[in-house]
């Protein structure tokens, strides 16, 4: 039987952009479904111990920055260290991502979800600005009107409920992924999810 994948992330983790097409490439070939759970680090963290970056220790930033570049050259993928828009707002792009799902499947979802991190740490774009999320949109060939579907009362709900479904799950960053009920943390475990995910 396939095994469901739950992906918590935030369409501002660097981590989550390193780690996105490996595991997007992962479910497809094990055939698993993926439940898309972006959530609020910002009240992740206070619960879980967590700091934003800004108050993480000078010597924790600068091995942060070490990790990303190692990660980077490592996976081929282009990342700008410290991006024009970075940190950034990431609530509406979540929860553009839900409305995305919700109008056309979580492929597109996926899909979308990559380009979001890719104008952030790829193309240094303002993902907090509506005229760049539309530019995301219509790059994908979806609709402009999902803009105005992200502010629904009834996605800002998903969305609160994937982060208290987080906290009470006890994830504490992004990404995480939990299969079949195993939580991993971060995309230097996609190789034990992969295992997981062929069992």
């Amino acid at each position: 039987m396939p095994s469901t994948l739950d992906y918590f992330f935030a369409p501002h983790s660097p981590w989550t952009y390193l780690g996105h097409a490996r595991l997007v490439a992962m479910a497809e070939a094990a055939g698993a479904t993926v439940r898309l759970k972006p959530m609020d680090l910002n009240q992740v963290f206070p619960v879980s111990g967590g700091l934003p970056l800004a108050q993480r220790a000078p010597q924790r930033q600068a091995y942060r920055l070490v990790e990303l570049a190692r990660f980077a050259k490592h996976l081929q993928l282009p990342l700008n260290l410290q991006p024009r828009f970075f940190p950034v707002k990431p609530d509406d792009a979540a929860r553009l991502i839900l409305a995305v799902e919700a109008d056309q499947g979580t492929a597109q979802a996926l899909a979308f979800t990559g380009r979001v991190m890719a104008a952030v740490w790829a193309e240094e774009r303002d993902i907090a600005d509506a005229a760049v999320r539309a530019d995301l949109l219509a790059a994908q060939g979806l609709p402009a009107a999902l803009l105005d579907a992200a502010q629904a009362p009834e996605v800002q709900q998903r969305y609160q409920a994937f982060t208290q479904e987080a906290i009470e799950l006890q994830v504490f960053g992004a990404p995480t992924y939990v299969v079949d009920g195993e939580m991993f943390w971060g995309q230097d475990r996609l190789d034990f999810v992969e295992r997981a995910l062929a069992r």
